[in-house]
């Protein structure tokens, strides 16, 4: 049996509803900026949704991109414009099969979000191109005083 003081749980850290608000809002205008209409999401560190917007005439089908590509960086702690290059240095196998997973996105757009070295969430925008994309993700983590890693 465990000492009695050994824990069972670990803390985590999660983005809180301000800051991913804040993110989704200076995502937004970028795209404004830009002229793209866009949907961007930020999920917390688990892939859970904190927030969410989408612009007016922004395609559909970037609606859950956007949550997807969110998810897939707060998953991983890559920026998914870098999966191309990193799958480089794995197997076929892991090449051919991980863009098959569920929710994974590897093309522009989606910045994972961390805090003090720790990943606490994930920002995802679709809607426009790949590079106007990771701009306006880019833009959401500058609200936050962060950077991508």
């Amino acid at each position: 049996m465990p000492p009695r003081d050994a824990a069972c749980s670990v803390e985590a850290r999660l983005i809180g509803w301000p800051a991913a608000s804040r993110a989704v809002q200076a995502a937004v205008q970028e795209a404004q900026r830009l002229g793209v209409r866009v949907n961007v999401a930020v999920v917390d560190a688990s892939g859970l949704l904190a927030a969410f917007l989408r612009m007016p005439g922004a395609p559909l089908h970037s609606i859950d991109i956007a949550a997807d590509k969110a998810y897939t960086a707060a998953s991983f702690g890559l920026p998914t414009g870098q999966w191309s290059q990193a799958l480089l240095t794995h197997s076929e196998a892991v090449r051919g099969g991980i863009v098959l997973r569920p929710r994974f996105v590897a093309f522009g757009g989606g910045l994972p979000i961390v805090e003090d070295g720790m990943r606490i969430g994930g920002i995802g925008v679709s809607g426009g191109s790949e590079q106007e994309d990771a701009q306006c993700a880019q833009a959401g983590l500058a609200a936050l005083g962060l950077q991508p890693p």
